[in-house]
């Protein structure tokens, strides 16, 4: 076998979140919380607007499977911390980690294209108001759904083809909690600044243009609204501060991880938490509490569960 695409590496060490046993005992406790509480959330969201009627338009079709991708991306990596700190075992397989990137980078590249899909429809909504139902019908939904999912799979495996093949002989050691690519090629035997920059204009400058596009829309909107009458200014800016809120949240971690030049683990080891563990806990608390139809669907939701309750 070549010796240069050997690899002597199978698994991989996390070193985690902290060293200390009192501080991984306190993470562990509100890391649990934080999982069950993005579970109940985000697939509530998912369970209201599936089933109850009054939601089936297309701003909360789109609502729900951010609330889906949300909830798998959390899945993907908190499981794992939660069991990593638990038992003390922070080792992952090769394969595992590949995997875990992968999902990580389709899940990514899908919330990125759906976060235009919804920048789309709430523009179609406040400057087309009379195109809406034409341009935005269940066949549109669903491609942009569909197209959503397809690009975050070519993002994927056009990130992890330049690295699956990297030669690995040690030293196995992740300073975090999952794995990613760039501390992922950092532990290859061999040169790889050309790959660095390859995954940096891929991940980081996508991230970057895609934020740009978004806020420049949103600023559109915005704009439009005020020109045409700036009664409804406010209205438009109250519905569409959710939107940017998890724009921000979103896209603010993946900048700084692919593009600030100068990596601090403490930091990256921050802004991983508050994508994994606090950004899907706010995302259906931003789009439940200050929506009015959401709330109403979640009263009648209670209510009903109350009185199948009570008959039982």
């Amino acid at each position: 076998m070549n010796k240069e695409n050997y690899s002597e590496v199978s698994q991989f060490v996390f070193l985690g979140l902290s060293t200390y046993r009192t501080v991984q005992h306190f993470l562990l406790a509100i890391s649990t919380v934080f999982y069950v509480t993005i579970v109940l959330g985000n697939l509530l969201v998912v369970f209201i607007v599936t089933f109850n009627s009054n939601l089936h338009s297309p701003m909360y079709f789109f609502l729900a499977n951010l609330s889906f991708i949300d909830f798998c991306l959390s899945t993907l990596t908190i499981p794992k911390m939660i069991s990593d700190l638990y038992t003390g075992y922070r080792i992952i397989s090769f394969q595992g980690c590949v995997v875990q990137m992968f999902g990580l980078h389709v899940l990514g590249g899908s919330e990125m294209v759906l976060l235009m899909a919804m920048a789309l429809d709430r523009y179609v909504a406040i400057c087309k108001p009379l195109h809406y139902l034409a341009v935005m019908n269940l066949q549109m939904c669903i491609l942009l759904l569909f197209g959503a999912w397809v690009i975050g799979l070519i993002h994927s495996v056009a990130q992890l083809a330049f690295v699956v093949h990297l030669p690995f002989c040690g030293p196995n050691e992740i300073d975090s909690f999952y794995c990613d690519l760039p501390w992922f090629i950092k532990l290859a035997c061999t040169d790889t600044y050309r790959m660095g920059f390859v995954i940096t204009a891929n991940s980081g400058f996508i991230s970057m243009g895609t934020f740009f596009l978004l806020i420049i829309s949103y600023i559109y909107i915005l704009v439009t609204i005020w020109k045409r009458s700036s009664d409804g200014l406010s209205k438009a800016l109250s519905t569409l501060s959710a939107h940017i809120t998890v724009v921000v949240l979103f896209f603010g971690p993946c900048i700084f991880v692919y593009i600030w030049p100068f990596p601090t683990v403490s930091v990256d080891k921050f802004l991983a938490i508050l994508d994994f563990l606090i950004t899907p806990i706010l995302n259906p608390i931003i789009y439940t509490l200050r929506n009015k139809d959401m709330k109403v669907a979640m009263k009648r939701l209670i209510i009903q569960l109350l009185h199948l309750r009570k008959i039982s």
